[in-house]
């Protein structure tokens, strides 16, 4: 790949990389969207993002609520693998969002997309999803952060979007810096949920909580490893770990 341009927004700056078929938003070298012409995962927390939205009771989900979308890596496989799922996304950066739309072809995704600070706009939400998954991380100046720490009242705002007997998802980065947070939202999860299981792959440094009055097993998954043409594909989904958090 080679390095294409920058780009600074209001909340960050990136770098876009592209080859023949991929392209790449980096933030401070690491990959921050990935959009590729044939394939749909990385190994990375996309793939895992995407798969925990198919964990619901009732299956398939019928709307998906994202809080962060970036360059909507995780949305092109949901889109692929639902394609007659309402998808929305909330985000706080229109520049990065109008980057997606030149660079990733994001507008193909047939997303809506809300403009604006996610957790304000939860407070006042009255509308309900099959699946609400919580992936909002900001760049810092040396890693990325989450912008609010778990207490009650975000808590009952994203409940509250969650219909009945359907799951929420947390995408949480691990490792050094990481790691409070990371019990945190367990405990949190935890507490308000009879179910939470635990998405994790071998390439990434992240795991993806899911949780709700129930979430399927793995075999949930597998249900889906031929809708991938690609070989790479299916292998990576495979490679999706979803493990009970006790």
């Amino acid at each position: 790949m080679r390095r294409t341009g920058t780009a600074h927004t209001r909340h960050q700056s990136l770098e876009i990389w592209k080859s023949d078929l991929a392209t790449e938003f980096r933030v401070e070298g690491a990959v921050h969207a990935w959009h590729h012409q044939r394939r749909f995962l990385t190994g990375l927390a996309w793939d895992m993002i995407a798969a925990s939205a198919l964990l619901g009771k009732n299956h398939p989900p019928r709307s998906v609520l994202m809080l962060g979308l970036a360059g909507g890596t995780a949305f092109r496989t949901l889109r692929h693998l639902l394609p007659d799922c309402q998808l929305t996304a909330i985000d706080i950066d229109p520049e990065i969002v109008q980057l997606a739309r030149d660079h990733m072809q994001l507008d193909d995704l047939g997303i809506e997309v809300i403009i604006g600070d996610a957790y304000a706009w939860l407070a006042k939400n009255k509308r309900r999803f099959d699946v609400v998954i919580d992936d909002i991380y900001l760049a810092g100046k040396t890693d990325v952060f989450r912008p609010r720490a778990w207490a009650s009242a975000l808590m009952d705002h994203l409940t509250r979007a969650v219909s009945p007997g359907r799951v929420q998802g947390v995408n949480l980065v691990t490792g050094p810096g990481h790691r409070s947070m990371q019990s945190l939202t367990r405990k949190v999860l935890r507490e308000t949920f009879p179910t939470v299981r635990s998405l994790k792959s071998l390439e990434a440094m992240n795991e993806v909580l899911v949780a709700g009055q129930f979430v399927a097993a793995k075999s949930r998954l597998k249900s889906f490893g031929d809708a991938f043409p690609e070989w790479r594909d299916r292998i990576y989904w495979d490679r999706i770990e979803l493990h009970r958090v006790s």
